[in-house]
């Protein structure tokens, strides 16, 4: 056999261990072994591709090795470092910032591949929407990357006239396409470039932080089309299918995300949460008086609860307030308390943070349930414990038709006989939307540092403990 027919069916396998590792990391139980079987697929690509890349090199044979072990060893020394340092409250915005790596690598192979081959209408075309698509990637996960790390304001921006920009931006762009098949040259490509940079930057920019979630499993869909684009320019069928993968799987997860947040697709895109709202009861201005408690005060609730349910959210996970809570959970089901985790689907900055954070602290993963799952159950749970969450628990988007959030799903929790609701202020949350739920009379504020006040109350609950023994 030849080494392109054994990079075939390399390539066939690493196709296959990819779709097994999507199967796998669709179930919690099953992810680590999804995660597995996508590391020895990329391992197999990749070593296909270098016995590849050697086979028809017209370079020295170790000058080529040389170059490629160059580039892993840096790749690799960078993304292992990465790995180990970042925070998983850092993880949305280096995926963001990942993804824009795929984005430029698309718009470099695009040009690389218009320069060193043919101009046949098929090629030109795959050109033309390669760059295109890798360079809306590149700026607006750059755009993402730097809402999501706080180094510019999560509002969005919104300028005169912006969809008209964006529609001018893409007529644009098609002549620019039509001069390119007409009369191939460089300079409608570039052009369409700088354009479609200008589009990407300006399209994410112009969303709010509040559905910061969608964009970025959007762009994690982008990022996968991309790749396929520079599949199909390199003539590499794995590029091709992962790429699809990819592509796919983050359409779907978007419109998922959207699903969950009641949001349609072409409305995030247009303008999402955090922008001018219309007057209503639940924007930022108080809506009446809250009520303030103590660790011991909620560990006295604890003490008397026969069934207990805990939401998170971000401010959690800013606290690494995850493993006291699941030392908490498990004190409270030693002494025969019913305790349940609900999290939404939109919970943290990115699909699924919060099953990730609770996995990290080793909670059981049969007591963490979705929305679904749990919302018909709060009418019968004495307590509540709101963790750092705003939006996700907030009654407004049922009640106040106004509300930016309006017709949002959301945990009922207010319900409960008693909710708890962990915050560090009475600051609006990530949305902008002021929260009815903190001043419900049966609704308490914990002020604080959340993982110093759950601790304290496991210390309460201990001392309690150890008395009645």
């Amino acid at each position: 056999m030849t080494v392109a027919s054994l990079a075939a069916v390399a390539y066939l396998a690493a196709a296959i261990l990819f779709i097994l590792s999507l199967a796998g990391l669709s179930k919690q139980a099953t992810a680590r072994r999804g995660n597995l079987m996508g590391m020895a697929g990329m391992g197999i690509a990749i070593a296909a591709t270098v016995a590849l890349a050697l086979d028809t090199s017209e370079r020295p044979w170790g000058v080529t090795l040389g170059l490629i072990v160059a580039v892993l060893a840096i790749g690799a020394t960078i993304g292992t470092w990465r790995a180990r340092t970042v925070e998983m409250t850092q993880m949305p915005e280096l995926i963001a910032l990942l993804h824009s790596f795929v984005g430029a690598a698309a718009v470099l192979i695009g040009f690389n591949s218009y320069l060193t081959e043919g101009h046949d209408a098929m090629h030109l075309i795959e050109v033309f929407l390669g760059v295109f698509i890798g360079a809306v990637t590149f700026t607006g996960s750059i755009v993402a990357f730097l809402k999501l790390s706080a180094r510019i304001s999560g509002s969005p921006l919104t300028l005169p006239g912006r969809h008209a920009l964006n529609l001018g931006a893409l007529v644009a762009c098609g002549a620019l396409m039509a001069w390119f098949l007409v009369a191939p040259s460089v300079w409608p490509l570039a052009l369409m470039t700088v354009i479609a940079l200008a589009v990407g930057w300006h399209m994410v920019a112009a969303i709010g932080g509040g559905d910061m979630p969608v964009v970025v499993s959007m762009l994690n869909s982008y990022s996968g089309w991309a790749a396929a684009a520079a599949g199909f320019m390199l003539g590499n069928d794995l590029l091709i299918v992962t790429g699809a993968l990819v592509g796919a799987s983050g359409a779907i997860l978007s419109y998922l995300m959207c699903k969950a947040m009641n949001r349609k697709f072409l409305a995030v895109i247009l303008g999402g949460f955090g922008g001018e709202s219309s007057p209503s009861s639940t924007t930022a201005d108080a809506v009446g008086e809250h009520r303030s408690t103590s660790a011991s005060g909620v560990a006295q609730k604890l003490a008397t609860a026969r069934s207990v349910v805990i939401a998170p959210g971000y401010g959690m996970a800013v606290a690494k307030a995850q493993y006291p809570v699941a030392q908490l959970v498990s004190r409270l089901r030693e002494r025969g308390v019913e305790v349940r985790f609900a999290v939404h689907p939109v919970a943290g900055r990115l699909p699924g943070h919060m099953n990730v954070l609770l996995a990290e602290a080793r909670v059981p993963y049969d007591i963490v349930l979705e929305l679904d799952e749990i919302n018909d159950d709060f009418s019968s749970t004495d307590v509540v414990l709101v963790i750092g969450a705003n939006d996700t628990v907030n009654p407004a988007a049922l009640d106040d038709p106004g509300s930016p959030i309006a017709g949002m799903p959301v945990l009922h929790v207010w319900e409960a006989e008693s909710v708890v609701v962990f915050k560090r202020s009475m600051a609006t949350g990530y949305a902008g939307v002021q929260n009815p739920l903190f001043f419900k009379d049966n609704t308490e504020m914990l002020f604080g540092d959340a993982k110093d006040q759950v601790e304290a109350i496991l210390a309460a609950v201990g001392a309690a403990d150890a008395v009645v023994a």
